[in-house]
């Protein structure tokens, strides 16, 4: 649920220790293309990949480029959650490196709430976000005040509460949880999954909470105008609720739809 950009976003060196390396998979859900993000205390030799992106060997080459340019080899893989466009290089960056890849769920290395990432001199602090998917994650940087958010919090626009492994009541207390980051200073900055760099992180998480306010008020109104008693009450609400998305977006905003239909009527 995007708007188009002022000025296409690129990617770069965004803060003194996070990197942008931007995939080229651009679309309607994944913007100007996935965030792959290089993380490296300066002056070290060892770095971190956040969301490796798509299994695009000339992605995975710019990516080892953003660490040895810097005099680093990249030891640790990280990702987000497992969607293809964050996770799916993941297999190939590793056997090039010899790094590790850790992530949340069945076939990773495990990441926990309040894990400690340490790589050369790095630290990274793992910070349980789900919603978005049952197993998204975000990374707090705090020697730059930052939080890598994967898609619980875009660049610009909104997310997709992905049902049914996405859901609406963790999502709404991740988003919280964010807030309460981003209210105490600990968070000043989002470098999300899609999108460009965040610099009023508490501004945006505040727009991200009134969205979904609105959203459900909006969908609590169309079951009152009757969506919910239509043989199909998701597209009676897509109808009522989504008619200004694009169309393209459609099957995304339908995901999101059923999030908040199993909120509202459990």
């Amino acid at each position: 649920m995007t708007s188009a950009p002022a000025t296409p976003w690129a990617g770069g060196q965004i803060t003194p220790r996070a990197r942008c390396v931007l995939a080229p998979n651009p679309g309607p859900m994944t913007l100007e293309g996935t965030n792959t993000w290089v993380l490296l205390e300066p002056g070290a030799t060892s770095a971190i990949v956040i969301d490796p992106g798509p299994d695009a060997p000339g992605h995975l080459d710019a990516i080892c480029r953003a660490a040895t340019e810097r005099g680093a080899r990249i030891e640790l893989i990280v990702l987000t959650h497992d969607h293809l466009d964050h996770a799916e290089g993941a297999r190939d960056l590793a056997t090039r490196t010899g790094a590790d890849v850790r992530a949340v769920g069945p076939g990773h290395a495990d990441l926990a709430d309040g894990d400690l990432l340490t790589v050369g001199g790095l630290e990274v602090r793992v910070v349980a976000t789900p919603g978005h998917t049952s197993d998204s994650i975000s990374f707090a940087l705090a020697a730059d005040h930052a939080l890598l958010t994967g898609d619980t919090v875009l660049g610009r626009g909104t997310t997709v509460v992905a049902h049914p492994d996405g859901e609406l009541t963790a999502y709404l207390e991740s988003l919280e949880r964010i807030a309460r980051l981003t209210g105490d200073g600990t968070v000043t900055t989002i470098l999300p999954g899609h999108g460009p760099v965040v610099p009023d992180a508490r501004a945006m998480v505040e727009f991200y909470r009134h969205h979904r306010r609105e959203r459900l008020d909006q969908v609590r109104a169309a079951l009152a105008d009757g969506a919910g008693a239509e043989p199909d009450p998701v597209e009676g609400v897509l109808r009522r609720v989504y008619a200004e998305v694009p169309e393209e977006v459609w099957p995304a905003a339908r995901l999101s739809i059923r999030a908040q239909l199993a909120y509202l009527v459990p």
